[in-house]
């Protein structure tokens, strides 16, 4: 481990005097090959440093330090162009790249994005954070290179799971159809599809990378297809099992790419050498199998990576992560437990989840019943359709997936449930905004997207009571695709129904009435609602607030008495224009409300740009969607420039 521990009070030891002269990567290169270790060493120091005080993905970043080192060591970045899939492992090269000296304002507001984004730096070619997309965009790059005659690199870092996804694959048999040279590395960093052996392997690999093997079987190759076309097919079979039974990767080179590997990705010695080598190398798609463990050299991310993939901060020395005070049970458990007793009275509901079983609260239910568990990896499309196959055949499938993830499986929503009107239920979890994630982890378009489908009913939880019945509602209703969204972190303290009741479809529920001022909220805005409504109260104007709970199907006569009791109406929704608001909009164009012009109408909705990474409460203070915000709206719709200026 680095560090190192000394002394009775177990000091850990954080300079970094050669990465102290670093700024770029062309820093990096001006240092002899025998430093590099050094630099990983301090690098991994400063990672770990940096993370125990701003939280965010650790493990995966500490997995690929030496990697990172070596890639940009080796190299000619930003002209070649360097790609990291997800974005999850870009901490170390992000210190490489400039930005050490802000690396402490990761995922806060105004500060370093947690993903690569390339408006924050000439060094990250593509912005990434869903994950899956790495081999298509630099395919792509490669691609547009060729055409413009250029001779740079294009790297294209996948791992940390992403290989489970489809696109990867559509990516890889693309480019292997194809003569562009691209390379790919395969960071291994879970379970090894044939782990190194030491020596021997690194030996190979370098055998293998080398100009003199590939000279000698181009050459080989020539000569074979001088020989009658049954012996040569039989020599070119023969030459590429012989070398998959040496190295692994049969199924890379059945893809169209030259495979090269498993080396030990911790090894620097290794590394270089076939880095250079696969950079040197002519025409075509190569494969670098690279196999690393994650959390690597710091012992609480290495004996828990799970827990220590993404983290808050936490002491460096002992490893604990800080724990918020919480007041209140989190979404995400309140979804776990309630599905948990839905499912015990009913064994025909099953829990599917994409790789994000800690995330969605599916490792919850899946301790109870694991045999009705099942996480299909990074593969949201295959997720949803497999979960419209287990409806065909009579189950309850709670397709558990972030909101902005469903959006990788849109067509088969569309197409495989939707349009078949399968009882497929969806778990939206992170609905709205997410905070430190940013945009790319914002449920910031499921009702406007899940809403325009028929067949479809949307619900969206006002609090952690209401996301209990709506599990409940989901679990009893068969009559076709139903979704149910709420938000990340904590829920506001209400009390907790000892068990879920089924909710009318389409009804929603007046939680405080008045007569002058109406608030109508689908989900958790409700709270911001009702504060607002304490503040309009006390300045004479009496406020009724609403809980839509469904955004399709509406509540017509809730909305249109809502409209026709009151001089003002707003809808307060977490989410972007086209949801809720547009639909009670066409709702009273459609009845001749708007025509009369009895009735005041605003909707509230997200601003229609990509909010950036803050806390969620900056946010929505910043989208005017709190308290303050709400009473702003009503007395701009009551023609009151500000509140000080109304009239009681």
């Amino acid at each position: 481990m680095i560090g190192p521990f000394r002394g009775s009070e177990r000091e850990y030891d954080l300079s970094t005097p050669l990465l102290d002269t670093i700024v770029t990567p062309e820093d990096l290169r001006a240092l002899s090959e025998n430093q590099l270790r050094q630099v990983a060493d301090e690098l991994r120091t400063e990672t770990i440093s940096a993370v125990s005080v701003t939280g965010g993905h650790l493990g995966a970043g500490l997995g690929v330090v030496e990697l990172t080192v070596a890639l940009h060591y080796v190299f000619d970045t930003p002209r070649d162009r360097l790609i990291w899939d997800v974005g999850h492992q870009a901490y170390p090269h992000k210190i490489l790249t400039g930005r050490r000296d802000r690396i402490r304002t990761l995922r806060q507001g105004g500060g370093l994005s947690g993903f690569t984004k390339r408006s924050e730096s000439e060094y990250d070619p593509f912005g990434a954070a869903h994950s899956s997309t790495s081999i298509s965009a630099g395919l792509g790059m490669a691609v547009a290179r060729d055409l413009d005659g250029r001779k740079n690199n294009v790297v294209a870092v996948i791992g940390d799971g992403a290989m489970s996804a489809g696109m990867a694959y559509e990516a890889m048999n693309n480019a292997g159809a194809m003569h562009s040279r691209l390379i790919v590395i395969l960071n291994d960093n879970d379970m090894s599809i044939a782990p190194p052996t030491g020596a021997m392997s690194s030996y190979l690999a370098r055998l293998v990378s080398g100009g003199t093997y590939r000279g000698l079987r181009e050459t080989a190759k020539q000569l074979a297809k001088k020989l009658p076309k049954f012996f040569y097919e039989k020599a070119a079979r023969a030459e590429e099992y012989a070398r998959a039974f040496w190295t692994g990767g049969t199924m890379f080179e059945e893809l169209g790419f030259y495979y090269v590997g498993p080396i030990d990705g911790h090894n620097l010695d290794h590394l270089l050498p076939i880095l250079k080598n696969v950079r040197d190398s002519g025409t075509g798609p190569i494969l670098v199998h690279v196999v690393t463990k994650k959390g690597k050299g710091y012992a609480p991310a290495e004996e828990a990576p799970d827990k220590y993939h993404g983290v808050v901060s936490f002491d460096v020395v002992t490893g604990a992560q800080a724990k918020a005070k919480a007041n209140a049970p989190s979404y995400t458990k309140v979804f776990g437990e309630s599905l948990i007793r839905e499912a015990a009275k009913d064994d025909r509901i099953v829990g599917i989840t994409a790789a994000m079983p800690t995330g969605t609260g599916i490792d919850i239910f899946s301790k109870e019943f694991p045999a009705r568990t099942f996480d299909v990896g990074i593969a949201e499309q295959h997720a949803v359709t497999f979960a419209a196959g287990m409806a065909t055949e009579g189950y309850k499938p709670f397709c558990a997936i972030y909101s902005t993830f469903l959006q990788r499986g849109y067509d088969q929503l569309v197409h495989d449930v939707a349009l078949q009107n399968l009882p497929v239920r969806f778990a939206l979890d992170r609905a709205g905004l997410v905070g430190a994630d940013g945009a790319t982890h914002a449920g910031s378009f499921d009702v406007a997207y899940l809403g325009c489908l028929p067949n479809m009913v949307v619900m969206a939880a006002a609090d952690e009571a209401e996301l209990v019945h709506m599990v409940a509602t989901a679990a009893a209703y068969d009559d076709g695709p139903i979704a149910f969204r709420y938000p990340r972190g904590e829920g506001i303290g209400v009390d907790m129904p000892e068990h879920g009741v089924p909710l009318p479809i389409g009804k929603g529920r007046i939680v405080r009435q008045g007569n002058r001022i109406a608030i109508l909220t689908l989900g958790t805005r409700m709270s911001e609602a009702l504060k607002a409504a304490e503040d309009l109260e006390a300045r004479g104007l009496s406020t009724t607030v609403a809980d839509a709970r469904f955004a399709k199907p509406l509540d017509e006569e809730l909305i249109l008495r809502l409209a026709r009791d009151h001089e003002v109406l707003i809808t307060v929704e977490e989410g972007s224009v086209g949801g809720f608001g547009s639909y009670v909009l066409n709702l009273l164009a459609e009845k001749g409300v708007l025509d009369r012009g009895t009735v005041k109408v605003r909707s509230m909705v997200l601003p229609d740009v990509y909010l950036d990474h803050d806390k969620p409460e900056r946010l929505y203070a910043k989208a005017g969607l709190d308290a303050a915000g709400i009473v702003a709206k009503v007395f701009e719709a009551l023609g009151h420039e500000t509140p000080h200026q109304a009239r009681a």
